[in-house]
């Protein structure tokens, strides 16, 4: 799948369902989710009034917060995926 125009394919980072102590979430914890997401493809940009293409703020591999509704919901292979606008994207997370 290739994104077109501002498009960004990412896809939500699973919740943990036990802790770093080993203790098991319970199944409402771990559906909660958390609204991160690793980008997996990006459109080439959208142009400007003059025709000019505007880079993208994320690339492949960049970790993402995404808003917590929005977006359209993709399945592949039993995966779910989500495409937002490049706009849309709350922000980058640092590692």
């Amino acid at each position: 799948f290739v994104p077109l125009l501002d498009r960004v394919l990412v896809q939500k980072v699973k919740a943990e369902v036990k802790t770093a102590s080993g203790i098991f979430l319970p199944d409402a914890a771990a559906k909660a989710g958390l609204n991160q997401a690793t980008v997996l493809a990006v459109g080439p940009g959208r142009m400007d009034k003059e025709g000019k293409l505007l880079p993208m703020a994320v690339a492949p591999g960049d970790k993402v917060v995404i808003p917590e509704y929005g977006g359209m919901t993709l399945k592949f292979d039993d995966e779910d995926y989500q495409v937002f606008r490049d706009e849309d994207i709350v922000g980058k997370l640092s590692e």
